[in-house]
């Protein structure tokens, strides 16, 4: 859901990719005399394929986005994952989180070629460069506080968290120089998950899934996108899944610092060290050996500069710091 960079012509290229049934699907759901005239492919997403549909129609243009399936592993899941999505859609629409609205939902393909969901554009742009990141990150702070203020009722909560990793699923570098470290963070996440007071997460929360609008001092969060793993859970979670995807991307010190500055901006965390050892190390281990699977998306954002071995040494360097941190 990216508006303006980020975005490329691809009407021909995506026509040959067996989509004619979901624009079909499309063209249904359209208001009378509405018509798709023009379709770009948004860059930096990983899960699933993206495009943006200009519509238009007897009064003027607008824009939709289409979220399709089409990897083997998120076809298999997709109905739960765009299920979700849509629930989550629908219940932000009543919130001040800056999400899309919900247009139409086909989570087992029954009409489309592959699983889609489709949605209203939101403004703004995925920002993954240097430029003035310090103000970012404290925007990306206050509204991880928002959101998990969001109220839910016993219907309307979320699937309880689940772990993206484990001991026996962590890979190892083969080329680190520090096993031990690894072998002590793996430790860690053998024991029991700390007690928590959940609450409503985000649960893949990063920069690559926040819009940005404005320049300067002016800038501001325009959208939160990618409701799939929406949970019910520790804010723990959230805050270290951003920290991760920070330190990564921006260096291990920003990493090192989101908690902190979530807290700064009125969000409740764990009391204790071991706690936030625990959650911390729990997410950045799911990205082990070398965080690659971040790294395709990020490229394409022009981060060519985050090679494997930049982000598995960011990695290793941030599995340290957090021991130094907490232990």
């Amino acid at each position: 859901m990216i508006k303006g960079e980020g975005a490329e012509r691809a009407g021909a290229d995506l026509e040959a990719q067996s989509w004619g049934s979901t624009r079909s699907w499309v063209a249904q759901r359209l208001a009378a005399g509405e018509r798709i005239a023009d379709v770009a492919r948004l860059r930096g997403g990983w899960t699933s394929e993206m495009r943006r549909l200009s519509i238009v129609g007897p009064d003027g243009r607008r824009d939709l986005v289409l979220r399709s399936f089409v990897k083997p592993f998120y076809v298999r899941h997709a109905e739960g994952l765009l299920s979700r999505e849509a629930e989550i859609l629908g219940l932000l629409g009543g919130t001040d989180v800056p999400a899309a609205a919900l247009v139409a939902v086909d989570a087992t393909a029954t009409c489309c070629d592959h699983p889609s969901l489709l949605m209203s554009l939101l403004r703004g742009t995925v920002r993954v460069d240097e430029v003035r990141v310090e103000q970012r990150v404290d925007l990306l702070a206050d509204q991880l506080v928002r959101i998990h203020q969001v109220e839910v009722t016993a219907e309307t909560r979320p699937r309880t968290w689940q772990p993206w990793t484990s001991p026996e699923r962590v890979t190892l570098p083969e080329s680190t120089a520090r096993p031990e470290l690894w072998r002590r963070a793996v430790d860690v996440i053998r024991q029991a998950p700390p007690a928590y007071e959940p609450c409503f997460l985000h649960r893949d929360f990063h920069p690559g899934n926040v819009l940005f609008d404005g320049d300067g001092d002016d800038v501001r969060v325009s959208g939160i996108v990618d409701w799939v793993e929406t949970s019910w859970g520790p804010a723990d979670l959230d805050v270290a899944h951003c920290s991760s995807a920070l330190a990564l991307l921006h260096g291990v010190p920003l990493g090192m610092t989101f908690a902190d500055r979530y807290l700064a901006a009125g969000g409740q965390l764990a009391g204790e060290n071991a706690a936030h050892l625990y959650w911390r190390l729990l997410d950045a281990l799911a990205f082990a050996p070398d965080a690659e699977k971040v790294a395709v998306p990020w490229r394409e954002l022009g981060r060519s500069d985050l090679t494997p071995s930049l982000l598995a040494g960011r990695l290793e360097a941030y599995i340290q710091a957090l021991f130094e941190r907490y232990s």
